[in-house]
């Protein structure tokens, strides 16, 4: 294959990433601000870290934006270990926000209320993330982009803590088990350091050096 020709492929492939981080941005958006709100108006902080968590999700995203739009850039290779690192941080901030509140509810033993849109948010996402996660990380091995597939890691988290909360909000609104909804909160706690701490070390495309191969 001629060298224009890759290029080409290549641009397509980044075109192609900037349209799923943009879709992905856009549901982070809602996901977020009917999470949060959900979950202060039930007291739970499952949904309130899940809703935290499509914030940093956000966050990543917006960092994947600015890493594929320099992807032309002669520092391409700084860009792309500086957003490894950026997503990596995120993980942890997350676990650390998701750990305390959990903790604490189960201390002061705080019953959360039921939530209906909760529920809702949880089961879209259940279904919408492990799509968006499948297609972004195909383009971040197909650029080469470990940070890429680093943000498409966060979005298959995503699909993974959103079973949890599911789980959790149920149980709470079935079985009337207010610790289920801390206890999911924990439960993500450990998952997302893992995930944080392969993201720092540049292990997040599987291919343990930090960098995919195209």
């Amino acid at each position: 294959m001629s060298h224009n020709g890759s290029v080409t492929e290549r641009q397509a492939d980044v075109r192609r990433g900037l349209r799923l981080e943009y879709t992905t941005l856009g549901y982070n958006v809602v996901e977020a601000v009917v999470s949060i709100v959900s979950g202060v108006l039930a007291g739970s902080v499952a949904l309130i870290g899940f809703g935290v968590d499509a914030v940093i999700e956000s966050i990543s995203g917006s960092i994947m934006l600015w890493r594929l739009k320099a992807d032309e850039h002669h520092r391409r290779e700084e860009f792309e270990k500086r957003a490894l690192k950026l997503i990596g941080w995120s993980f942890l901030l997350l676990a650390a926000y998701v750990g305390y509140e959990a903790a604490e509810k189960l201390w002061t033993r705080e019953e959360p209320r039921r939530s209906i849109a909760g529920i809702v948010i949880a089961s879209c996402s259940v279904v919408i993330m492990p799509v968006l996660a499948r297609k972004k990380r195909a383009v971040g091995h197909s650029i080469g982009s470990a940070a890429m597939v680093a943000d498409s890691r966060q979005t298959e988290l995503c699909s993974w803590l959103s079973a949890i909360l599911l789980s959790g909000l149920l149980l709470n609104a079935a079985a009337g088990w207010w610790w289920a909804d801390p206890v999911a909160g924990l439960a993500m706690v450990p998952i997302i350091v893992r995930e944080g701490l392969a993201g720092l070390r540049g292990e997040s495309c599987g291919c343990g050096g930090g960098q995919c191969q195209g």
